[in-house]
């Protein structure tokens, strides 16, 4: 299996632990927990600013000295309902009390200190869609560039109907060269529908010193260090993925692959 592929290491409790060490890198860090009704997860933030985001099912959360309530509302992501979200600063921390089977996503980057905590979404939140024909897929914006929560995190959902592409045309963010191209870091959590179901994601750099293929399963994150990083959702299978992108500065630009400019 690639080293940028990083299946689930368990069924309940802390799944998935990226950090920039473990992947190579400086910004990006995601991990993510499967919990039962009543366990509970908790965490400081340290020099990390944070997003969870409630991809399935309901808990109750506090964090940074204050109660959130009960966040959360969809049972299944492919609802395709606006997530719950919660940004917390770094130097903080967090708790979350399982009202119901969830799921939790914990997006990480660098923090600053230049943001207070705040619920995102529902509200505001909307599913738009992006592309044409078998190029289409819908997206929720958690925080991208256009919503000034974070310090350093950029925060996406996408939706990608079977049979279609994603994360295409194929195009690249490696470089810190604002604002032809920005550098991020990017991480992709993937869901299936159904969940035995797989998708394709490809992660290759123009001059080929990078060049993976991937059959990502439900549950499975791959790490974006450089290069393009198209994914295909066969026929018959509906892909979801949460991206978490971060560099030393919060601009998404992108830079095509030269063998798909005129698709642009």
């Amino acid at each position: 299996m690639s080293n940028l592929q990083h299946k689930p290491f368990g069924t309940r409790g802390k799944v998935h632990d990226i950090t920039p060490a473990s992947a190579g890198w400086r910004y990006v860090g995601f991990s993510l927990y499967r919990l039962k009704a009543g366990d509970r997860a908790h965490e400081a933030t340290g020099s990390n600013e944070v997003i969870l985001v409630m991809v399935e099912g309901r808990a109750a959360v506090s964090g940074a000295g204050k109660d959130w309530g009960v966040l959360g509302e969809r049972m299944d992501v492919f609802e395709k309902t606006p997530p719950h979200c919660l940004y917390l600063p770094n130097g903080s921390d967090w708790e979350a009390a399982a009202q119901t089977d969830c799921t939790i996503a914990v997006c990480q980057a660098p923090g600053k200190g230049g943001h207070e905590a705040r619920r995102i979404g529902p509200d505001n939140i909307t599913l738009t869609q992006r592309g044409e024909g078998s190029n289409s897929r819908f997206i929720n914006n958690i925080a991208m560039e256009a919503e000034p929560y974070c310090d350093s995190l950029l925060v996406t959902e996408v939706f990608t109907p079977a049979g279609n592409w994603s994360s295409y045309p194929s195009h690249r963010h490696d470089e810190d060269d604002f604002p032809r191209i920005t550098y991020l870091e990017e991480t992709y959590y993937h869901r299936l529908n159904p969940a035995q179901g797989w998708g394709v994601q490809r992660v290759y750099t123009d001059d080929g010193t990078l060049d993976e293929v991937m059959a990502v399963r439900d549950g499975d994150v791959v790490c974006v260090p450089r290069g393009h990083h198209p994914c295909g959702a066969p026929h018959g299978f509906e892909m979801y993925y949460l991206n978490v992108m971060a560099g030393p500065r919060r601009n998404w630009r992108f830079v095509p692959a030269p063998e798909v400019e005129h698709l642009f």
